[in-house]
């Protein structure tokens, strides 16, 4: 089946907020990609990200968070965008994909609200230790990817989780830094996709 971009904007509270998907079928377990301060929703699509899981029978979501990208300020707080936005996509139990500045969006979900999620999979977020009383002992299985290199935030950190959090494993890719994702992208893709597999088995 041909797959192709769907690049649409919604409004949320009055404002546009800018949406890149793909997928064979909107019935199919969703991946939910945020990003990080220095990049937006086309960098997963620029990296292959979006077209790999919906060819392995995911749909596959990327949006501008607000104030980046295409979308624009958000008139709440991070937890009510994640929540809104979700509704209005009628996105059911995703596995959010998190990096760096996008923590502050799914550390809020994955602690107040995590039985909305079926999977959490953190790449060097930031906020982790603003919520690691909240995080201990969170029964959201979770994949915590880093780069071995990241001078941002420590792959300590991934360790933490997995010591920390009751379903949680690590993957740390070698000689990548902070966005370990452009090093290696498709071992990055393999990861996700695999640790999805094992959530929707």
């Amino acid at each position: 089946m041909s797959l192709s971009l769907q690049d649409t904007t919604m409004t949320l509270r009055d404002r546009p907020i800018h949406i890149l998907s793909m997928a064979q079928r909107t019935d199919l377990p969703t991946l939910l990609f945020l990003h990080g301060a220095s990049f937006s929703a086309q960098t997963w699509q620029e990296l292959g990200t979006l077209t790999y899981a919906a060819e392995h029978g995911y749909r596959a979501i990327a949006v501008d968070l607000p104030s980046y990208g295409q979308s624009a300020k958000f008139p709440g707080t991070p937890l009510e965008f994640m929540v809104e936005f979700m509704a209005a996509m009628e996105i059911q139990r995703p596995v959010v994909v998190s990096p760096s500045m996008s923590g502050r969006y799914s550390l809020p979900l994955v602690t107040e609200a995590g039985d909305r999620l079926t999977g959490w999979i953190p790449v060097a977020p930031v906020k982790i230790p603003q919520y690691k009383a909240k995080l201990e002992g969170n029964p959201l299985p979770t994949l915590a990817i880093w780069g071995s290199n990241d001078r941002l935030v420590s792959p300590r950190l991934a360790e933490w989780l997995v010591q920390h959090m009751a379903k949680a494993d690590r993957v740390i890719l070698k000689d990548a830094g902070h966005a370990c994702y452009l090093r290696e992208p498709q071992l990055f893709h393999e990861h996700v996709i695999a640790f999805c597999d094992r959530l929707f088995a």
